[in-house]
């Protein structure tokens, strides 16, 4: 298959990329390298995902020389050497741009992983998250319209069930109480889904996943953060007395969702489906810290303030439905997921 990644340069859409481009589908690549991060990080794992690590070394030799983000971009697609990768850097809210890749490049399916991520961050700035989470997603739906595209997978996210009282959280259960502008995009964004769906035949899973960590990980969500404080000997920030909980969900089981979805949508019709996928099992904030510092083998100085505002009590996902319907079954329980993750890290 021809198959669209948007977001594949980042820490999800690199590990899909890799397992695409191993069972064999041609894979374009649409990634803007965002500055909510470091555009460097999200090179070495477009090298990675491709089998290209090699030219990393090349890489820090041109921002070593002092050249700028643009350029060294522009010079990125020429280094990798994989026959069906495509790279395009390229903004999903670039309507000309991403109406060239589709006209040219003739997709079969689509995989929407762009948009800002992050709950605390979309509290400082809702705009741009409106701007590109739901902007930017219809301009792919409009071009899916345009050239007769059917196929569409799109992240959604845990954070759409707020502080829902009825544990494990349902696909059927009540979501219209969002409690940041993040969550509200992604709950608007299951909306716009089934919109397309209904007037227009795309067939589209909407893929709430929960808690993602593992290696490739940005360096601002908790596990990689208190990773780094502890081993630096820093002090950790903790929001809360820690009896907050997550589904942390292994990169690799979020993959394995992900490409069963695109395997059952590829052999059915006239399919939505909300899935969630998750671990189906949450470890609270202390028990994160523990787990880590144990695998560590060090200790923590943690330091206690209040929770933040949107930031949930739990999450906590039924995936019996994804189980039945696509066969997802996550296999990676949180301390061995906390072990591979720090011993990529350590190689880091």
């Amino acid at each position: 298959m021809n198959i669209i990644v948007t977001g594949g340069a980042g820490f999800i859409g690199s590990h899909l990329v890799e397992e695409l481009l191993k069972e064999g589908h041609k894979v374009l690549v649409i990634d803007n390298f965002d500055d909510f991060y470091s555009y460097k990080i999200k090179i070495k794992n477009v090298l990675e995902s491709t089998g290209n690590i090699d030219k990393m070394s090349l890489v820090n030799k041109l921002i070593n020389s002092g050249m700028d983000k643009e350029n060294i971009l522009s010079q990125l697609p020429s280094m990798i050497t994989h026959p069906k990768y495509k790279l395009f850097y390229c903004d999903i809210r670039d309507n000309i741009k991403i109406d060239s890749i589709f006209k040219e490049e003739k997709p079969d399916l689509i995989v929407n992983l762009a948009g800002l991520a992050g709950v605390r961050p979309s509290l400082l700035d809702p705009v741009a998250y409106e701007d590109v989470n739901i902007k930017g997603y219809l301009n792919l739906l409009e071009n899916c319209k345009k050239y007769n595209v059917t196929k569409f997978i799109q992240a959604s996210s845990s954070s759409v069930y707020g502080n829902s009282d009825h544990v494990p959280f349902k696909e059927t259960d009540n979501v219209d109480f969002p409690i940041s502008p993040y969550a509200a995009t992604k709950k608007a964004g299951e909306l716009l889904g089934h919109v397309y769906h209904s007037l227009y035949n795309i067939d589209m899973f909407q893929l709430r996943f929960f808690t993602v960590y593992g290696e490739r990980q940005r360096p601002d969500l908790a596990i990689y953060k208190f990773t780094t404080q502890i081993k630096e000997g820093k002090e950790i920030t903790m929001y809360g007395d820690g009896n907050t909980y997550r589904d942390y969900t292994y990169v690799k089981d979020i993959v394995q969702g992900i490409v069963k979805s695109i395997d059952y949508i590829c052999h059915h019709t006239n399919v939505f489906e909300v899935l969630n996928i998750g671990n189906s099992d949450t470890v609270s904030l202390k028990k994160m810290i523990e787990v880590i510092k144990n695998t560590l083998n060090m200790s923590a100085n943690i330091k206690v303030l209040p929770k933040q505002p949107g930031d949930v009590d739990r999450t906590y996902a039924d995936i019996t439905k994804a189980h039945k319907l696509i066969g997802y079954k996550p296999t990676t329980t949180f301390e061995e997921g906390i072990k591979k993750f720090i011993i990529w890290y350590n190689k880091e």
